[in-house]
């Protein structure tokens, strides 16, 4: 299972927009990733001061994910060529490089972006 940035941060904050369902399925797996475009997307979202974390952004990251279990996946060339080649349905980079990583690693996406699902990847909402 990979989390999306929007359920990494709703995880992390409680949110009720990550549905009970969802943090079921998510205490319930073996292993639980967050992509390492997920940190790009956040400091970049973080420097523009359209989010605003606890920590400095790599401390919040080591926090997080020790807290909860998770593991960060590279990016790494296969996944960087292979969003590239997707079909344009979305046009999210971030979300692109997420997708393709569940694609190749064939892993489960806790998401509540209905584009996911056109790219043939499973979703929990």
């Amino acid at each position: 299972m990979i989390l999306d940035t929007c359920a990494l941060l709703w995880l992390v904050s409680g949110d009720k927009k990550l549905s009970r369902a969802a943090l079921k399925e998510i205490n319930a797996a073996a292993a639980v990733y967050v992509s390492a475009i997920s940190g790009f997307e956040i400091s970049l979202k973080t420097a523009a001061g359209r989010l605003e974390l606890s920590h400095p952004v790599e401390a919040w990251f080591e926090q997080v994910t020790e807290h909860h279990g998770l593991t960060v996946l590279p990016l790494e060339l296969d996944t960087c060529i292979a969003a590239a080649k997707l079909p344009l349905i979305h046009d999210d980079p971030f979300d692109r490089f997420i997708i393709a990583a569940a694609k190749l690693h064939d892993l489960t996406v806790v998401t509540r972006d209905e584009q996911f699902q056109k790219y043939g990847v499973t979703v929990i909402a």
